[in-house]
């Protein structure tokens, strides 16, 4: 397991324990990392505080990444509570009308169209932007985020949601671009269908996951704790010369073309 010992870490888009997120805060709070959390709105804050208590946070508190202020806020936060720096970013946050996850993608309202991207990839931006400066007070960072194939590949029903992640991706690129100036890292991992709270959104997920068993080369599903296990890694100094990179968990079901 990586070291985490002396590691700073915020972590946004924990919604219960069966969430991606908290999969990744698990194994960095097991290597020795300081956990920092956010939540968005009262109906799972109890959720969020009960876990974070759990590993011991120092720091709870509620984010809107739609607003600059919350976000000014909330690192403001961050960097009292943490001496003035981060070390470690995890972003998994990301939201689409349910509206827009079924039917046809041509039908997607500008408004719609544009919230999904706002939350699920300009987020991201504002987010790393605010981290900068407590990141490089510390000498570096790295920063971690979560994709989809469906930012690559036309997925039935992931619509509006597919073209948000593809501007994720994009950001990770211009990101690492930008910020491994300063020794700051920042990666995303690609994760086969999870059972997770947001999955619960789109219409026919039991579908995508017969067909990850059925076509990717190790024949299976996986859970949250495969994705935090990569995680894990891409956040820790064993990945030191890793970034700007999309890492697949997904049995390698990418590779396939058919």
């Amino acid at each position: 397991m990586p070291d985490f010992q002396g590691k700073r870490g915020l972590v946004l888009g924990v919604a219960n324990r069966r969430s991606i997120a908290w999969a990744i805060a698990q194994r960095l709070a097991a290597g020795g990392a300081e956990l920092a959390f956010t939540y968005q709105g009262e109906r799972i804050e109890k959720n969020v505080r009960d876990l974070a208590e759990s590993v011991s946070s120092p720091l709870v508190t509620e984010l809107d990444v739609r607003s600059d202020e919350e976000i000014e806020r909330v690192f403001r936060e961050v960097g009292e509570t943490f001496d003035g720096g981060l070390d470690l970013l995890v972003h998994s946050v990301a939201f689409a009308d349910a509206r827009d996850l079924e039917g046809r993608f041509t039908d997607t309202p500008r408004d719609r169209f544009w919230m999904a991207l706002d939350v699920s990839a300009y987020s991201l931006v504002a987010c790393a932007r605010a981290a900068e400066p407590l990141m490089e007070a510390g000498g570096g960072g790295s920063i971690l985020t979560m994709t989809y194939l469906g930012g690559e590949r036309a997925v039935p029903h992931y619509n509006v949601m597919g073209v948000a992640k593809a501007t994720l991706d994009a950001s990770v690129r211009y990101l690492a671009s930008d910020l491994g100036k300063k020794d700051i890292r920042i990666n995303a991992v690609s994760a086969g269908p999870v059972r997770t709270l947001a999955a619960r959104s789109i219409a026919g997920f039991p579908t995508m996951e017969a067909i990850v068993e059925e076509r990717s080369p190790l024949g299976r599903n996986i859970d949250a704790e495969d994705v935090g296990a990569a995680a894990a890694f891409l956040l820790s100094d064993d990945a030191k010369n890793v970034t700007g990179t999309t890492f697949y968990v997904d049995s390698g079901y990418h590779a396939m073309g058919m």
